[in-house]
């Protein structure tokens, strides 16, 4: 009888002793901040109400945030890591151009920083969406925005027959191929990329004498900021504008073309119907 109850007791043990010693699910941030562009988004598309404290002071910059509006409701920060840890952040967002020197330094100090790789195409931007679901805590909400993404991309996507080719072209005659989130976003819509047939499929400088020649049936212009500036001064070469005027063109909407997130879609749209209007021509 003795023995019986020690194996009872034993086996009670076994089913609920360890139960007992299971770490606790962490807590999920109350104080995050972020100081990055990329990260400023997907962060106040993700985070619960109060949680995000601070973004970047370029989130609130119309022409280079898509969600300025929403960012004018908060604190901003500049990335300097003496403003930050005053703030008190349980948690920092950070992508991979942010300065090393404050990673590091937020790190000495005991505070954990999350860096967020460059989204360049749809598995890094999925990727993302996710891991900042994740970081916050906010696993279902990233399911549920991944969900209506691939939604709303799927309904973009009715790409058929030839494909009309588009040509990049920004300041410094820059131009983006494939293996960049501009060229996504011009895949995406149904195009090929003149970047890619010139060999440029991670980007580079584009000679406006080889744009010409490429004869492109799109032309993306780059934005046009203001003030003067060398850089830009090729975007006002009679011979670009001589060819814009001869074909289609459309301008680069610099807030949805520069992070990867939701927001990408609205580019799509735009060269979805510039490539629905060529196609349309006799």
């Amino acid at each position: 009888m003795v023995r019986r109850l020690g194996l009872v007791a034993g086996l009670l043990a076994g089913l609920i002793l360890p139960g007992l010693f299971q770490p606790a699910a962490a807590e999920p941030p109350r104080r995050v901040l972020s100081m990055n562009l990329c990260t400023d988004q997907l962060a106040m598309m993700l985070a619960a109400p109060g949680q995000l404290v601070s973004v970047s002071y370029l989130a609130q910059d119309p022409s280079a945030s898509a969600m300025a509006v929403e960012a004018g409701r908060l604190p901003v920060n500049h990335g300097l890591a003496e403003e930050i840890f005053l703030m008190r952040p349980d948690l920092v967002l950070a992508g991979a151009w942010t300065t090393p020197e404050t990673v590091r330094l937020l790190r000495r100090l005991n505070i954990p920083v999350e860096v967020f790789p460059i989204e360049s195409d749809l598995a890094g931007i999925r990727a993302n969406i996710r891991r900042m679901g994740a970081v916050l805590g906010r696993e279902a909400q990233a399911r549920a925005m991944l969900a209506r993404f691939d939604a709303d991309l799927a309904r973009l996507s009715d790409a058929q027959g030839p494909r009309p080719r588009a040509a990049l072209y920004a300041a410094n005659g820059y131009s983006s191929g494939s293996d960049s989130l501009a060229g996504e976003i011009v895949a995406l819509a149904g195009f090929d990329n003149v970047a890619d047939e010139l060999g440029l499929p991670s980007g580079g400088v584009l000679p406006l004498e080889t744009l010409l020649l490429s004869d492109p049936d799109l032309l993306v212009e780059g934005r046009r900021y203001a003030g003067h500036a060398r850089a830009q001064e090729v975007l006002d070469h009679p011979a670009l504008q001589a060819l814009a005027r001869g074909r289609p063109a459309e301008l680069m909407s610099d807030p949805d073309w520069v992070c990867g997130n939701p927001h990408i879609l609205r580019a799509v749209s735009q060269l979805r119907d510039a490539r629905l209007a060529l196609q349309a021509r006799p």
